[in-house]
């Protein structure tokens, strides 16, 4: 019996985008079953931005798909585009804003083709405005969303984030964008046009450090590894390394002193209540610490768990994949590369009850279903064959 058909089997997708962000949320789509179709330019053979077409980065981020190449300057290739869009449900880009219009592939071009088409844009700062026209990557978004003043030990300068969040997170947002657009056509037959960019997406991930200037005036410095409102919340030393603990409660802190063996520290006036504690953060932590260097963390992670006290270690990326919890969620899946053999990458961590997820398809070669793709939308032989004698694909 074959398997039953993934939620967004009967999606197809139109993958015009670059770099990271706009890849993020694909490949979403990608992993639910959407039919996606990535366009790359005929001299695009080895992943373009992304990174060699074989490294762990463009793998990572573009299994599931189909690989068309078009050059879609060509007046031929822009035509076999619009084509394809006529029958698809989604397209997905995040070029500078100047270059899609010279394309002639912007939202006005594709919906007066298509009514139905949900379009999906990443920018940089926003399809308008002053800086609209800007090109716009991970760290200047997080420079520019205040992610790197909060960011790092107190007085030590701005600090990036370790891992690309703005484009990340745009990805993801643009990702939920869609589906909302494609539950709002069901309802009425027509697509919209979803836009974010890194740099909202980053402000939105301040989060309630926003909220904190927004409602009451206060700026947020860097708070290090402790938490920015919660005491004590942070990173603190072990005999053989370190671990976070995260009692800021007054019920966590009283547990917290019965479990670590200073029951008199619940009577002691200045950390009685979450105010006072947050003025005498410093001599709390090193309190803390002067009782956690005694043991190793897998002791206190033990102990603490015992009494109810969020806890955990501090991981290696090594060390990641090798924790028992992370292994049962599979979060690393298998893929079969057939050049690059036996291999894993990074599975959704998203879970549907009922529904397998996993690489369906490694990433195939440059233009591998060019002429598959272009002969549905009704080319012919003879016409793909002259396409390819003029560099069109």
């Amino acid at each position: 019996m074959p398997p039953a058909p993934l939620p967004l089997s009967n999606i197809t997708v139109l993958d015009l985008t670059i770099a990271r962000a706009g890849p993020t949320a694909v490949r979403h789509l990608a992993d639910w079953g959407a039919d996606v179709i990535r366009i790359e330019p005929p001299a695009s053979a080895h992943g373009g931005l992304t990174g060699e077409r074989l490294g762990p980065d463009y793998q990572n981020l573009h299994r599931n798909k189909r690989m068309v190449t078009l050059d879609l300057k060509s007046d031929d290739g822009h035509a076999a585009l619009m084509r394809m869009v006529e029958r698809a449900d989604v397209m997905v880009e995040n070029m500078r804003v100047q270059v899609k219009h010279r394309l002639k592939i912007a939202w006005e071009d594709v919906h007066a083709i298509n009514p139905r088409l949900v379009y999906g844009s990443i920018s940089g700062f926003g399809q308008s405005g002053p800086y609209s026209n800007r090109g716009g990557v991970d760290q200047i978004a997080q420079g520019m969303g205040g992610l790197m003043s909060i960011t790092g030990l107190p007085g030590q300068g701005p600090v990036r984030a370790g891992i690309a969040i703005s484009d990340l997170t745009a990805g993801n947002l643009l990702a939920f964008g869609i589906m909302v657009a494609l539950f709002e056509r069901a309802q009425t037959g027509a697509g919209r046009w979803v836009h974010t960019s890194l740099l909202e997406s980053q402000v939105f991930m301040l989060d309630f450090q926003a909220a904190r200037w927004l409602m009451n005036g206060e700026v947020a410095g860097q708070a290090g590894n402790d938490h920015p409102t919660g005491i004590p919340m942070g990173v603190f030393p072990a005999s053989d390394g370190h671990i976070n603990i995260a009692a800021s409660s007054n019920n966590l802190w009283k547990q917290f002193c019965d479990a670590i063996g200073h029951p008199e520290w619940k009577s002691k006036e200045e950390w009685k209540t979450p105010g006072k504690r947050s003025a005498n953060r410093n001599a709390i932590n090193a309190a803390i610490g002067e009782v956690t260097i005694q043991k190793p963390a897998a002791y206190w992670i033990e102990l603490l768990e015992q009494a109810g006290i969020p806890c955990g270690p501090i991981y290696s990326i090594d060390q990641v994949f090798a924790d028992p919890q992370v292994q049962h969620l599979q979060i690393a899946t298998p893929m079969t590369h057939p050049k690059l053999g036996n291999t894993q990458v990074v599975n959704s961590p998203l879970n549907l009850s009922g529904v397998p997820k996993g690489v369906r398809s490694p990433v195939p070669d440059a233009g591998a279903h060019t002429a598959e793709v272009l002969r549905s939308v009704g080319y012919s032989d003879s016409e793909i064959d002259a396409m390819r004698s003029k560099g069109v694909i």
